[in-house]
């Protein structure tokens, strides 16, 4: 749209910085890996999985280095990071390359972490999400896991016994994942109802008050 004066304004476009551009590709490529893994070929699913490991790492790195952070970018990144992990765990569970009891840990962990910050934010506690160091080697692991997964199916690279012990070895460390991130939001929900004044009425994100929904 034009702004004042018939120019064009630059403000719209603020957020697709060359970071959120290479999440927004690494998001595509999900679709991708899966139908690779799908279709019998594990080679090229390892490829183009590798690859989106390695933008992680760089649209990272410029974000941090040329000033490029943003808030759209903030949520885009692990929206892409999670939404490939859990599409590929689901799906080498689903053609029985790992065990099926993973990915439910898996899948399970961050349903409980999404539907915990929803829940916070419903009665008006919203609750800042800031990744745990068991969390951050737990998302390694997990990379690790699927790439040792996929580069044995594409390389016949006979890894039975590696990946045994490294799908132990993420099942252990998504528990204590999700059981940190679970005291933490309990902690934090008993702060703000212990910060709550007594008779005072319960907090509503629309910024009603509930005693009047209910005269």
């Amino acid at each position: 749209m034009p702004g004042p004066g018939g120019a064009v304004g630059c403000g719209d476009w603020r957020a697709v910085t060359l970071p959120n551009l290479i999440s927004i590709a690494r998001l595509l490529l999900v679709p991708l890996v899966v139908w690779l893994i799908l279709d019998g070929q594990p080679g090229w699913a390892f490829v183009f999985f590798v690859v989106a490991g390695v933008s992680d790492g760089i649209d990272g790195f410029i974000a941090r280095n040329f000033d490029l952070r943003s808030d759209l970018g903030a949520y885009l990144d692990p929206i892409a990071d999670k939404a490939l992990l859990v599409s590929i765990y689901l799906t080498l569970a689903f053609v029985y390359e790992i065990p099926a009891w993973v990915a439910i840990l898996v899948v399970s962990r961050d349903i409980l972490i999404i539907g915990a910050v929803v829940l916070s934010w419903m009665v008006g506690e919203p609750m800042a999400t800031r990744p745990h160091w068991v969390s951050k080697i737990n998302t390694v692991l997990q990379i690790a896991f699927a790439a040792i997964v996929l580069g044995d199916l594409a390389f016949a690279t006979g890894l039975e016994m590696t990946r045994a012990i490294t799908a132990y070895a993420v099942g252990a460390l998504t528990v204590l994942s999700g059981t940190v991130y679970l005291v933490d939001w309990m902690r934090h929900m008993a702060a703000g109802e212990a910060g709550a004044a007594p008779g005072m009425p319960a907090k509503d994100p629309r910024g009603r008050d509930e005693t009047k929904d209910r005269t």
